[in-house]
């Protein structure tokens, strides 16, 4: 009795995926149609078609927190003071940065930054520096350390103080752009 129990739903199962699919429509593609090229043209098109659907995320408000790295003073800041050291790994949508070992000259020691953001505010309390110092008596005998060093301080300052700068420059170019408002005249539309 288990046996055609097991065969009997696989049976039904089997069954309801074929009308499921068969309703699909063809399942080879059209190539007489040429595409369009542009892939959000082309998702419009399928939506509106009813041959995809849409979540309706993003359609409200314009307004988000989110901030694009190019936008962002901080990470640009970061990325300037450290464009010395290679980088070994890099999350904006993290907040982490970690640089390669980076020695002048000297093979047995080296250090690694790693750059942790906790807010995308200009404050000192928004990003957090740690510094790693490997030390080697051999090549495969190293030793790697955490330190507390004034680098870590002076890395901070040389960030904080950029995207600061880099925050100005940012308002003064965007005040340029908007629209100056004539005393008498009604708002500009757009």
């Amino acid at each position: 009795m288990m046996l055609f129990s097991k065969l009997y739903s696989k049976f039904v199962f089997l069954i309801a995926s074929l009308l499921i699919l068969s309703s699909c429509g063809p399942l080879k593609p059209d190539w007489s149609k040429t595409a369009e090229p542009d892939g959000k043209k082309r998702a419009r098109q399928n939506v509106q078609e009813g041959r995809g659907f849409s979540l309706g995320i993003g359609s409200g408000s314009k307004d988000t927190n989110f901030l694009f790295a190019s936008s962002n003073p901080m990470w640009r800041a970061s990325l300037d003071t450290i464009d010395f050291i290679t980088l070994a790994n890099v999350d904006y949508a993290g907040g982490l940065i970690i640089t390669d070992w980076y020695s002048e000259g000297n093979t047995n020691e080296a250090i690694k930054i790693t750059l942790r953001f906790l807010s995308n505010e200009i404050r000192a309390d928004g990003l957090d520096i740690i510094l790693h110092k490997k030390t080697c008596k051999t090549s495969t005998n190293c030793f790697i350390n955490k330190i507390d060093s004034d680098l870590t301080f002076e890395i901070k300052d040389t960030i904080l103080r950029k995207a600061a700068i880099l925050q100005e420059e940012d308002k003064k170019k965007s005040n340029k752009q908007k629209p100056k408002k004539k005393w008498g005249q009604d708002e500009p539309t757009n």
